[in-house]
């Protein structure tokens, strides 16, 4: 054997009926993340996969290089508030953002709040953050180690005098002021034995919707709306722009299908002192209805009712009735419609997804007509900040050699024209010395599906480029183009190319794409993402030991499941945060939600779908039977309460017994489990600049690669 992995006790006698059908679960015991045994297989791999990760050749340079290009100005959309404007800002190497205020656009800004000051290594993050409608108050939500449970504080603004309001066991929440600021609508879940801080695996059920007064105790919060028969539900609640309803959206699952409820405040004589009297607008999980505005009684809303491309409409609560539903802006033939938002009183700013590039248009209110396209280069709206009652919105471009342009534009202007407001630039990195094209290349279907590929200018058709191939396919998401250093660090320093394919299982095209990626229909995701490497080795620009493949989450059971059906199609893998267990996903945290993308194993015919392609249960399973496998690196951490550590390190037990073990098997399998980290969401820079050079540096290891000036 090339490398000694750990020893993982199998216990052969766990074993589970589904349906009839017996599956060994050997490694069932790597499930309770505080047995001793679980936290000795974690240090014993990390013992193995540290000294190997920190002894690649490129990684100095790698992290060295790495940290320079990240030390650039990152800047959020200003937002306004009452009369002050908000911001984010990180300096460049800060761990964690800051937010700033500032009297006016051309006032000197301030810094309002500062996550850096709440730990010393950056592991306090600031998840959520509202102000209230006149900039009285400001609720934010502290999570620590990266996990999903969120602590909520306030402060008052104008003396920034921290309030002695707090509210706990918040997690998946709305954050929603009513205008008077007396108090906030959010969601939390009722306390359950056991711990709850981001490394328990216990389901997360019962989810609640209170109002909490501010000056008050979070023991006093008035219940709105809970679904005791529903445990599964989830519901998030908006305040319409002009503060009179509450608007509340409630879904099972992750499917864009949603219940839309409310309740006009301006019936409450005694305010909100209990349950709301919601009144049932759409009772039932057909399609998705979003909340975009509202003029009186009568609702702009996005839906994908009879259109997987998405549409406006308009209902009247006093015909309420779907036949006298109005669309304001119908379907289109291609293009999927995006967010919408409503600026100015009378526009609406709509964003179409065009072949998976971002449009922005000006259209009026009331008539839905179209007015203008905002100018917009090849890529992604990756922010947007505006308000009904206010003139003027901002919005902030990225692409995948661009780091952020910020507009703004000025409605109440008699030309009104978006201006830049803020360019960022990168010392050191010129877009011009990069290429970017999008390719369509055939699935196995003959579905011609969408890549990104970004590459140095003037490239040879050679066969011999290194390719970083990612892709997502799932939840509806559209991988869209997006700004990141250690790319453009792969392709100018290793000689890489990046392939960012569009596979089925997103949102790309709307609904149809979707849903030709999800339950019976997955395999398409694991075709697609194969048919991309065999594309780009077909069109002379690699060959497949030249290909590294990369996914996060849903990506990372992308990767896993691919890497078992064409082991031979890949020289490295890379699969973070995965879902491998196919079979018990539902069982942990909030994996239960996904369930409406992927099935449920409790079902006899979905099990038959996920048995097929289920990472960890498709591993050869006879000692030293599989291989040879490409290099891979598994990725997960210990507060990841999304999808909890025991999916990597079951699939990572199961891949070394399987594989690990072969004598054909020369290429590292290894796993790097990170501490005081989560699923990804405000993770220190300190420790995304390692895990990006952990990740690169081990592709270029395993795959040959040399430093080049």
């Amino acid at each position: 054997m090339a490398f000694h992995y750990p020893e993982a006790r199998r216990d052969e006698s766990k074993v589970e009926d589904y349906h009839g059908v017996k599956i060994r679960d050997p490694y069932h015991w790597l499930e309770d993340p505080d047995c001793e045994e679980t936290k000795m297989f974690v240090e014993e791999q990390n013992k193995l996969t540290m000294p190997f990760l920190n002894s690649c050749a490129v990684r100095e340079r790698f992290h060295q290089r790495l940290t320079e290009l990240y030390n650039y100005p990152k800047y959020s959309c200003p937002y306004k508030r009452g009369q002050r404007y908000f911001y984010s800002h990180n300096e460049g190497l800060q761990n964690q953002s800051v937010l700033y205020v500032q009297d006016s656009l051309d006032s000197p800004a301030s810094v309002f709040f500062d996550p850096n000051t709440l730990s010393d290594d950056g592991t306090v993050a600031l998840k959520m953050g509202r102000l209230s409608e006149e900039c009285e108050y400001f609720a934010y939500g502290l999570s620590s180690a990266g996990s999903d449970w969120v602590t909520i504080r306030f402060l008052r603004v104008d003396d920034r005098v921290d309030l002695t309001d707090v509210l706990e066991r918040v997690k998946f929440s709305c954050l929603a002021w009513t205008h008077d600021a007396k108090g906030i609508f959010y969601n939390c879940y009722p306390r359950q034995d056991g711990k709850a801080d981001g490394t328990e695996t216990t389901t997360n059920l019962n989810q609640k919707l209170y109002y909490h007064v501010i000056g008050t105790s979070q023991s006093e919060d008035v219940l709105v709306a809970e679904f005791p028969d529903n445990p599964k539900w989830h519901s998030n609640l908006t305040v319409s722009d002009d503060g009179r309803f509450a608007v509340l959206s409630i879904t099972e699952g992750c499917e864009p299908v949603n219940r839309l409820w409310y309740c006009d405040m301006n019936k409450l004589p005694n305010g909100i002192t209990g349950l709301l009297p919601w009144v049932k607008l759409v009772d039932t999980f057909d399609a998705q209805y979003t909340y975009i505005t509202n003029e009186g009684t009568v609702f702009t809303l996005r839906t994908n009712l009879e259109s997987p491309r998405y549409r406006l409409i308009t209902i009247d609560l006093q015909t309420p009735e779907q036949k006298h539903w109005d669309t304001l802006i119908p379907q289109h033939e291609k293009d999927v419609l995006g967010f919408v938002e409503c600026v100015n009183q009378r526009f609406l700013l709509v964003n179409y997804v065009h072949d998976v590039k971002d449009i922005l248009q000006l259209y009026e209110l009331q008539s839905g007509k179209l007015i203008r396209d905002l100018p917009l280069d090849v890529g992604t709206v990756v922010g947007l900040s505006c308000k009904k009652k206010h003139a003027d919105f901002f919005y902030k471009f990225t692409s995948f050699t661009t780091p952020g342009i910020i507009y703004h534009c000025d409605l109440s202007r008699a030309d009104p024209e978006p201006s830049v407001f803020r360019q960022v630039e990168v010392s050191g990195v010129q877009a011009s010395d990069y290429q970017t094209s999008q390719v369509f290349y055939p699935s196995k279907d003959g579905t011609q599906i969408p890549m990104f590929l970004v590459h140095a200018c003037g490239i040879e058709r050679d066969g011999s480029h290194p390719v970083f191939l990612y892709g997502y396919g799932g939840f509806e998401n559209s991988i869209q183009p997006h700004y990141n250093s250690a790319y453009l660090l792969f392709i100018r320093h290793l000689g890489g190319i990046l392939a960012v394919a569009n596979i089925r299982g997103g949102g790309e095209y709307g609904q149809t794409w979707h849903k030709a990626g999800t339950l019976g229909n997955k395999q398409n995701c694991f075709d697609d993402f194969q048919c991309a490497a065999e594309y780009l080795i077909r069109e002379g620009l690699t060959r497949a030991d030249r290909i590294s493949i990369n996914g996060a989450s849903n990506g990372g059971l992308l990767v896993g499941a691919c890497v078992n059906q064409r082991p031979d199609l890949f020289g490295c893998a890379v699969a973070e945060v995965g879902v491998m267990d196919m079979l018990k996903f539902h069982r942990f945290t909030i994996g239960h939600a996904w369930t409406t993308d992927y099935g449920c194993a409790d079902d006899p015919d979905q099990f038959q779908w996920l048995i097929k392609y289920s990472p960890l249960h498709n591993v050869p399973q006879a000692p030293g039977a599989g291989g040879p496998y490409p290099a891979m690196l598994l990725l997960t951490a210990d507060h990841d309460d999304r999808v909890v550590p025991l999916h990597t390190l079951k699939y990572a037990a199961a891949l070394q017994h399987g594989v690990g073990r072969s004598p054909a098997q020369k290429q590292p399998l290894m796993v790097r489990v990170d501490t005081r980290s989560g699923h990804g969401s405000g993770k220190p820079t300190a420790k995304a600049i390692l895990e990006d050079t952990h990740v690169f540096s081990f592709i270029a290891h395993t795959l040959g690669l040399s430093w080049r000036e």
